[in-house]
């Protein structure tokens, strides 16, 4: 059993709505520690071009920032899955996506994506839906505008 892995449904299968499975990685090790090496490889090797990871205690700033130099140096793009009330001040941006329900559609592809950090750019909240034929996110107005 992994040390308090929570998401075990994560699967790349289900992501190829987003991607194509062999350019993602999922880091799912005994412990975090090996996490961390094992998602700090691919990273910085380049060779997928998403890398994802679930931490189950905060990360300390070493370990935030040593992800997000491997991610610069292999242009690769790493997802790093925190539980509410966790962070890290490495973090180039942090999100919180939740879904919301349309009554109207009883669509569950809604929801709700707020950034509330960006060392670099705007902080906001917009609804979204994934859009299966065309493969993108479209911003959906709130209900009655």
């Amino acid at each position: 059993m992994r040390e308090g892995w929570q998401s075990e449904q994560l699967n790349p299968i289900a992501l190829s709505h987003f991607m194509t499975p062999a350019d993602i990685l999922i880091a799912q090790t005994r412990d975090q520690i090996d996490s961390l090496a094992v998602a700090e490889e691919a990273l910085k090797d380049g060779s997928v071009g998403f890398v994802i990871i679930e931490i189950t205690r905060p990360l300390d700033l070493r370990e935030g920032r040593r992800l997000q130099l491997a991610a610069k140096a292999g242009r690769t793009t790493g997802l790093c899955l925190i539980p509410e009330g966790m962070g890290s001040n490495a973090a180039e941006t942090r999100w919180n996506a939740t879904p919301l329900f349309d009554p109207q559609r009883k669509d569950s592809t809604l929801m709700r994506w707020e950034i509330n950090k960006n060392k670099s750019g705007t902080i906001g909240a917009w609804n979204v839906r994934w859009d299966q034929e065309t493969r993108r996110l479209h911003v959906v107005p709130p209900a009655g505008k």
